[in-house]
């Protein structure tokens, strides 16, 4: 069972405080994650537009683009199961975002499960 210090979620929550950080002012030593996240921006934004397309992306809160640019990165790109990704960055989103956070991650990454991930 997670726990708060499971090290999987230790890593998620130091990679959502620097892409939070990054979106401001660029960080010194960012974990290799990040970087690898920092590489894919424009394409993990194309599907965030993609699947929340009535939330232009200027407009989403920056911890809840950290998290949601996190979670599609490791859809995309990692052996997790979704259903684990999704879980995370909903506890993450509880803990750092607003009380509409947790819904509204839930809802775009329910979507890009659907539209990108489900069909590969």
């Amino acid at each position: 069972m997670k726990t708060a210090t499971d090290p999987r979620h230790q890593k998620r929550r130091l990679a959502v405080k620097f892409l939070f950080a990054e979106s401001f002012t660029p960080q010194k030593n960012l974990p290799e994650i990040v970087l690898k996240i920092k590489k894919q921006t424009k394409k993990i934004n194309k599907i965030i537009v993609d699947s929340a397309p009535t939330w232009p992306i200027e407009k989403i809160n920056k911890i809840d683009l950290a998290i949601l640019h996190l979670a599609i990165y490791e859809l995309l790109n990692e052996d997790t199961p979704p259903k684990v990704v999704i879980d995370e960055a909903v506890e993450l989103s509880k803990e750092y975002g607003a009380e509409s956070t947790g819904p509204f991650v839930n809802g775009v990454l329910g979507t890009v499960y659907t539209k990108f991930i489900e069909k590969k």
